[in-house]
């Protein structure tokens, strides 16, 4: 990351005035809005002749001139219509004041625009003249921008929040000389390996099925509302039940044309591809995030279940591949997806962070970034490259680099042991039988889709199942800090020919541990049950299948009860376990309905499962099974 030298009184003193400045209500929002600004909706043609609809809103001030902030996005530039505004503007409530001129586009295919709409569209080395991918699109649309848009200051950003976030990243490819400030937040990179629809090969059954009962509807024309979509309902809040009366996977792809009476393209696409073979390598932006010349911000959360493996990949790779970028820096904060601009960010469910890292965000973070790329206003050498908050420390690390860290080995032994200064055993295990038709639940809460706070969910109620085997330190003596990402090395058996192996990694609060004095949570509902003593804060989990222990592209089958090792990577943290707290470290082979069922037999194809497939297997964990913890050196 290069940046210039910059003044440290006027960060401090813009930090000083956002802090003070008080938030404007939704309603006076959208009214300072309709009274400051004009909007209009152009259709924008691109290099091949489609046209992509875009709407502009502009200042009705024009004692200066104000560069434009864009956001690109497949869910609608609602509402439509030159007189029907949208009530915020930008990324979040400071910038309609703040005075920018605003682009929102409908992307290729979608809703108003024309021309067809492809899935994660891949980028395009050496393009040709008439190629088109989404850095093309974007750059033709700065291009018309730049020419007829009055008042411009000739300065472009992006941003974009998951889906938008890919369109963000992917738009910043091959730069256009106008654009100085683009952020990639919670952006979608590898539909295969990390983000929304696949963990390690692993599908993502509950999110992802939900998604695409309307998103993954074809749309007939360009349109302006959702009449074409033919309605959806799970007619019951019990997704556990709902899914395990689907069956396997073959029946869940067949239930789409039950219930909508059409199929899902890309639903059945991915069925067609377990493996991660050329679609799914087409689909993967990371490697292709190049020619990047404008100041990047990739923001997500720690407990984004869906995208943080693009959040910190995104700044890996771009850091990476674009050596002379001025500006590149990570800023991941405790939030679920999207939670740095919808929620306060002190609670997550039963977690609490002792401060609003959101408005923290927004008004320290996320409106100077912008302001200094865009109209070379303010100060930015409060933000450092890391921007992390440590979840278990409650307290923000900003650091001109990544943590320092020393590999530590936490060693799971006989009798429910973990210790970071052990021995391995490779003659002794522990033992389960995993049930796809019983599987362990992800989350005790009853819910047809996923709850956003799962992800901080106290785990007394998995670790009290047979089909889960649960290790945790001592009591720890001094704190420990892990900063990175978390490499698990299980030598395992089973009485099948695959499973998954699911790790999750906790921190187990003291049996006297009580929330700060004063502090009420902000739906007391969610306590009537929780009982912070011995709290179990779930902080990552992630499956692994046996089939893709030595390769994503050819899978094998493993050989029944015969020991192997299956290594992999877990999608990082920046959490304190502090001291008076335990290490606690979780293995299952389900995690229902989030993850989609195992057969538990090797098929050259698992997503072509039916219930007729799934069968009982006995799992062994060997205590020569380890975690490789990246631990903050001090």
């Amino acid at each position: 990351m290069k940046i210039n030298s910059l003044f440290l009184f006027a960060a401090i003193f813009l930090a000083f005035v956002l802090a003070n400045a008080q938030q404007p209500s939704p309603n006076d929002l959208a009214q300072y809005i309709k009274a400051n600004y004009t909007k209009r909706e152009v259709m924008i043609p691109m290099r091949d002749g489609v046209k992509l609809f875009t709407a502009i809103y502009e200042p009705k001030d024009k004692s200066q001139k104000y560069p434009m902030i864009m956001s690109r996005t497949p869910y609608t530039v609602s509402p439509y219509g030159a007189d029907a505004f949208k009530t915020s503007l930008g990324p979040n409530e400071l910038f309609a004041k703040e005075g920018y001129i605003f682009v929102y586009q409908d992307v290729r295919g979608r809703w108003m625009s024309e021309g067809e709409f492809e899935d994660v569209r891949p980028d395009i080395e050496n393009k040709t003249p008439k190629d088109i991918d989404e850095s093309t699109d974007t750059y033709d649309t700065i291009d018309w921008l730049l020419k007829n848009v009055d008042n411009n200051n000739g300065k472009v950003g992006l941003f974009g929040i998951s889906y938008p976030g890919f369109y963000t990243s992917a738009s910043s490819i091959d730069s256009h000389p106008a654009l100085k400030a683009c952020s990639p937040q919670a952006p979608v990179s590898d539909w295969f390996h990390g983000d929304d629809m696949h963990h390690n090969g692993a599908l993502f059954l509950a999110q992802n099925y939900s998604f695409f009962t309307g998103f993954g509807q074809a749309r007939p024309t360009p349109t302006s509302n959702a009449s074409y979509m033919k309605p959806f309902t799970f007619r019951t809040q019990d997704g556990y039940n709902y899914y395990l009366n689907l069956g396997g996977l073959k029946e869940t792809a067949d239930n789409y044309e039950k219930v909508l009476g059409t199929r899902i393209k890309f639903w059945d696409q991915m069925m067609q591809h377990p493996n991660y073979d050329q679609f799914w390598k087409d689909r993967n932006v990371l490697p292709k995030l190049k020619n990047i010349s404008c100041a990047t911000m990739t923001v997500g959360g720690w407990y984004d279940n869906e995208d943080l493996y693009g959040a910190l990949n995104t700044y890996r790779h771009v850091e990476k591949q674009n050596p002379n970028i001025p500006f590149n820096v990570s800023v991941i904060g405790p939030w679920f997806h999207g939670g740095w601009e919808r929620s306060e960010g002190d609670w997550l469910g039963t977690a609490y962070f002792n401060e609003k890292t959101s408005l923290w965000y927004r008004q320290n973070i996320e409106l100077p970034f912008f302001n200094y790329y865009l109209k070379g206003k303010g100060d930015i050498s409060n933000i450092k490259e890391i921007n992390w908050f440590d979840t278990g420390a409650n307290k923000w690390s900003q650091l001109d680099k990544l943590p320092a860290t020393t590999e530590k080995t936490l060693y799971l032994q006989a009798n429910g042991k973990a210790s970071l200064s052990g021995t391995a055993n490779a003659k002794t295990f522990d033992s389960y039988v995993s049930d796809p038709l019983k599987p362990v639940p992800y989350t005790q809460k009853i819910t047809s889709n996923y709850p956003r706070d799962f992800m901080t969910e106290d785990q007394r109620f998995a670790a009290s199942r047979p089909d889960v085997l649960v290790y945790q330190t001592d009591v720890l003596t001094e704190d420990v800090t892990v900063s990175g990402d978390i490499k698990p090395e299980l030598f395992v058996a089973s009485s099948g020919t695959d499973s998954d192996f699911v790790v999750k990694i906790i921190d187990v609060f003291p049996d006297d541990y009580k929330f700060p004095a004063g502090v009420k949570p902000p739906d007391s509902s969610a306590f009537s049950v929780f009982n912070p003593n011995g709290y179990q804060m779930l902080l990552r989990g992630e499956p692994m299948p046996a089939r893709f222990r030595n390769s994503f592209e050819k899978p094998e089958p493993l050989k029944p009860n015969v020991a192997t090792k299956i290594a992999f990577e877990m999608p990082g943290i920046h959490h304190t376990f502090k001291k008076g707290h335990r290490i606690m470290v979780q293995i299952q082979s389900t995690w229902f309905p989030l993850v989609a069922r195992n057969p538990q037999k090797f098929m050259a194809n698992y997503k072509t499962a039916s219930q007729a497939d799934f069968q009982k297997a006995t799992e062994k964990v060997f205590h020569n099974s380890v975690i490789k913890l990246p631990v903050v050196t001090k």
